[in-house]
């Protein structure tokens, strides 16, 4: 008999104890101190200035590097305990040390700046050609260009220091507003209390007037906490606007641009590429209204389940199926996803306490992932379940590699996670015995389009407009409901009949104090590896080595570098974007045509 899989993790093989381990405290006490001496080491540094100068600065490096890994595996083991328990409020207190430790040794590398821009230029293209550096030339390269776009090192310093309790510490109280959430339902008579995962979950129902009244209940949950969210998110954007201002960057995109490694030019082009094509997705969004039996649809029936797409998956059979789907495309892949599976390197438990949303993080040390989620058995579950996976085989492939080589950007971790999506997905479609359960899988597939094509696009027009209402003042919880409703209208071609003035408050990318704008990477990630999928069709087992190559770079040049060497494409231009588009139109096309005799 099959042995049921452990739905809920293994935290205890890197420190066990949880946030009373000894173990972790010593690390953490260890960390503190090496910070330390790597500040002493920068401070007596000098810039080299002939290419015999280099042992100094590789040793220099090999600190970097070292602190970095250990760092993000702290920062994974204490995010992992505070998701996972929301009253653990000592996993609170380690997670603010280590946000401390990480603003002390960004105040440290303020000091690697001018050893890295102080040296000649002939100097620096011959040390980076020396083995140990030439594996990392493209982030040091890059750390160089920035460094001369900052402040003066001693004022950088200052703003990471006075960041943790300070803009952090918005993020803070935000986890703390979000983790006191509660939305009282009847189920079976019997009042329960949901927590913010629990409740967001429960909010694709398919009976309408339960939906609708979850959702208002949703909705009015979040206006109570409204005050604070709003407290927080003027507070976070004031905190970044003073510092751009600082600098002299004008453009609240430059840093998010910077930081994903791409151009404005190739993200204005993906938007303008998108929304010449909504026209597409608002037929869609008009024919599941009729569907429903409405003569539109509301936010809340958007990723409402259509009749017969309300099958549930057990985890055990989501797992099976996401494996063999995996194993057609990648051996690699597969064999992956079963280890995380078999090892308890997934929590997957649906209970109370649990924050919202699923995530994945890697442990660099132990050379291991954890993936975050609650998991009910939908099928959005399912699809977020093969997306944390591709994330974890992103950064399994990388796991040798030097830790800046693995500093890869959000944009291209979502394609690796949206690729995996794509393989279940598409594979679930072709699958289908009957036209029925086809519209389901499709309609799932489509959703997910909706959702990067519009509701994404909606949080980065909504964050760009408070950018510019935030730099004349603090702005209420009333107007950032307005402009989340405006962006809304806009995003989605005004086509729904209600809205969700208080998303702002519910959606905690909003709030990540760590990457500002976080909402067009997901995007650029759907449809970057939709076109890589398109590929992989064409070549079949044989892209798996190339797909590989292409996630090993993606922390080593830029995305429009990326593209061009793994596929030949130029993103800054529409034709890269149109053709990864046009495959959601074949599925909405075909969509409309299984659906168009269910409708009067």
């Amino acid at each position: 008999m099959h042995t049921p899989l452990n739905q809920t993790w293994d935290l205890d093989v890197f420190f066990p104890g949880g946030s009373e381990s000894p173990q972790f405290a010593s690390f953490l006490n260890d960390l503190d101190g090496d910070i330390a001496a790597f500040r002493a080491s920068l401070e007596k540094a000098s810039s080299p200035q002939t290419a015999g100068d280099s042992a100094g600065f590789k040793a220099l490096i090999d600190q970097y590097q070292g602190i970095l890994k250990r760092i993000r595996e702290a920062d994974s083991f204490v995010g992992c305990l505070a998701a996972d328990n929301q009253k653990d409020k000592k996993a609170v207190q380690l997670g603010g040390k280590v946000k401390t430790l990480y603003a002390d040794f960004l105040a440290s590398l303020t000091r690697l700046d001018p050893v890295i821009t102080g040296t000649p230029d002939d100097v620096w293209s011959a040390l980076l050609e020396q083995e140990g550096l030439r594996e990392i030339a493209f982030p040091l390269n890059e750390r160089r260009v920035q460094a001369k776009e900052k402040l003066p090192p001693e004022q950088e310093a200052l703003i990471s220091d006075l960041a943790v309790d300070g803009y952090h510490g918005w993020n803070d109280l935000y986890n703390t507003t979000v983790s006191q959430f509660r939305m009282v339902v009847e189920e079976n008579g019997e009042r329960q209390e949901l927590s913010a995962g629990q409740a967001f979950n429960r909010l694709h129902t398919p009976e309408l007037a339960k939906r609708t009244e979850l959702f208002n209940q949703w909705e009015e949950a979040w206006a109570e906490k409204a005050d604070f969210a709003a407290e927080a998110l003027n507070h976070i954007a004031g905190f970044r606007l003073q510092v751009y201002k600082q600098r002299g960057w004008d453009s609240v995109h430059k840093e998010p641009l910077e930081i994903n490694r791409m151009s404005k030019q190739t993200l204005d082009v993906m938007w303008d590429v998108i929304t010449r094509n909504k026209g597409v997705l608002v037929d869609y969004l008009n024919r599941k209204a009729q569907l429903l039996g409405l003569e539109k649809l509301a936010w809340a029936d958007v990723d409402a389940p259509l009749e017969g797409g309300t099958k549930t998956v057990g985890y055990d059979e989501g797992a099976k199926l996401i494996v063999d789907q995996f194993r057609d495309f990648s051996p690699r892949l597969a064999d992956y996803a079963a280890e995380a599976f078999e090892n308890r390197w997934i929590e997957a438990e649906d209970r109370a306490g649990k924050r919202p949303g699923g995530f994945c993080t890697s442990f660099p040390l132990a050379k291991q992932t954890r993936i975050f989620m609650t998991y009910s058995g939908t099928l959005n579950n399912l699809s977020t379940l093969a997306h944390e996976l591709g994330h974890g085989f992103h950064q399994y492939l990388m796991d040798d590699m030097p830790a800046l080589a693995q500093e890869y950007a959000m944009n291209v971790a979502e394609t690796a996670s949206t690729f995996a999506e794509l393989i279940v997905s598409d594979a679930a479609v072709k699958a289908a015995v009957s036209d029925d359960e086809r519209i389901v899988l499709l309609e799932d597939k489509i959703q997910r389009a909706v959702a990067f094509f519009m509701n994404i696009h909606a949080r980065f027009i909504f964050e760009t407009n408070f950018y510019d209402e935030r730099r004349k003042g603090l702005v209420s919880a009333d107007r950032l409901s307005e402009l989340m409703v405006q962006a809304q209208k806009e995003a989605f071609n005004d086509s729904l009949s209600a809205y969700h003035p208080h998303f702002w408050a519910a959606k905690l990318h909003f709030y990540a104090t760590d990457v500002p704008f976080y909402n067009f990477p997901y995007t650029f990630g759907f449809l970057f590896s939709a076109g890589i999928y398109a590929r992989a069709l064409e070549e079949g087992t044989a892209f798996e080595d190339k797909y590989a190559a292409l996630l090993r770079d993606t922390g080593s040049m830029t995305v429009e570098e990326l593209a061009h060497k793994h596929l030949g494409v130029d993103l800054t231009q529409p034709d890269f974007w149109q053709s990864a588009v046009d495959t959601v139109i074949e599925d909405v096309n075909e969509f409309m045509r299984l659906t168009e005799g269910k409708v009067k």
